[in-house]
């Protein structure tokens, strides 16, 4: 099954400015695994040490958000997985 990732502006310097890429899995977990296997040095700004999807990561599947379960949200062939990055401060 292949799953389409749209790439952030904040991760294309570590994905050789790729903006898309083609990752394999039946959940968003299992396609964001895959990505790291491709990209390894997106790793820190995705998942945590316990392979959990870092807090300020917010995922959408085909526009429509996988929260709260993000990791285990099923993902079919031909969707498109987009990561925004939650900014905060004050």
């Amino acid at each position: 099954m292949s799953v389409k990732i749209d790439i952030p502006p904040l991760l294309r310097h570590l994905t050789d400015g790729a903006t898309t890429a083609q990752v394999k899995g039946v959940t968003v977990g299992d396609c964001l695994n895959d990505f790291v296997k491709q990209y390894p040095k997106t790793r820190r700004l995705l998942l945590d040490k316990d392979g959990k999807l870092v807090r300020y990561v917010e995922v959408y599947v085909n526009k429509t958000t996988a929260y709260p379960e993000e990791m285990v949200k099923a993902v079919n062939d031909g969707d498109e997985i987009s990561l925004v990055y939650v900014i905060s401060g004050g």
